[in-house]
């Protein structure tokens, strides 16, 4: 386990999403994990009931401390709460980007229960601090349209918004379709094409961090030097198995399994 991987992210006391459920992805993709917290909730599986940003000073301290000890091949970023954060954020995530350390952004905005993370100044920061430096942005359909400014619902806007959510500067932009109606299709772009990643609509309720745990596992796998493509092709079909096989927790919208063994899983 010699590849690092790093989150800065919320924090998560049920364990299914944010810095919780990144660390666990890490873990079970032969990653070893450093987290940086950037905000606190009070939450479980039926709803989140309060969000604390910390102070952003606070923030980059802590990412200094691993960055200067144990950087990572790759990292992500999850909540972020205020523009000041994703400032203090953005001003690494430079030089980061300089050393080809590649960044996912995962630009969380509603938690599963409806909860915003994510302030209208923090997000104009996102965009136009961040995502410059960023490898991949892996925004759902509701962030997808926040970014762009344009309504995506079908599988033409998210091409269209992929397309746009580039031309914002990351290197490469993954429009998750789990929202679609039918069966749902990621839409990668990345230098230059676009990439359709189809998959199997899997019915249950619990899909707590499934955002979170899908960049968390594409992060691992680029720093394990795996190419994008594949990095995004593997995550899926190792979050559709966690999906299949959730552990049922909880009275609400419960957590994906974590547990599940990606060497373990068929290539498509």
């Amino acid at each position: 386990m010699n590849a690092v991987a790093l989150t800065v992210a919320g924090s998560d006391p049920s364990g299914g999403a944010g810095l919780q459920a990144d660390l666990k992805t890490f873990e079970r993709h032969d990653v070893y994990g450093c987290a940086v917290v950037t905000l606190i909730t009070v939450q479980n599986t039926r709803g989140v009931t309060r969000v604390v940003p910390l102070d952003a000073e606070l923030v980059g301290a802590q990412l200094d401390a691993v960055l200067d000890d144990i950087p990572p091949l790759a990292w992500k970023t999850g909540a972020l709460g205020s523009r000041a954060i994703v400032e203090v954020i953005a001003a690494r995530a430079a030089r980061l980007a300089s050393r080809g350390v590649a960044l996912v952004v995962d630009p969380v905005m509603i938690s599963k229960h409806g909860a915003s993370l994510i302030d209208d100044a923090a997000r104009d920061a996102l965009v136009h601090a961040l995502l410059p430096h960023c490898a991949l942005v892996t925004p759902n359909l509701h962030e997808a349209a926040a970014l762009t400014g344009q309504a995506v619902t079908t599988l033409a806007d998210a091409r269209a918004a992929a397309r746009a959510i580039a031309a914002l500067g990351p290197r490469a932009v993954l429009v998750k379709g789990g929202h679609l109606e039918g069966a749902p299709v990621d839409v990668l772009y990345a230098d230059g094409a676009l990439h359709d990643l189809r998959g199997e609509r899997i019915e249950t309720r619990h899909t707590h961090g499934t955002g979170c745990t899908l960049s968390a596992a594409i992060t691992a796998r680029l720093a394990r030097g795996e190419p994008l493509l594949a990095a995004c092709l593997a995550a899926k079909r190792w979050l559709a198995q966690a999906l299949r096989t959730a552990p049922s927790l909880g009275a609400g919208v419960g957590p994906v399994n974590h547990h599940v063994d990606p060497n373990l899983l068929e290539p498509a």
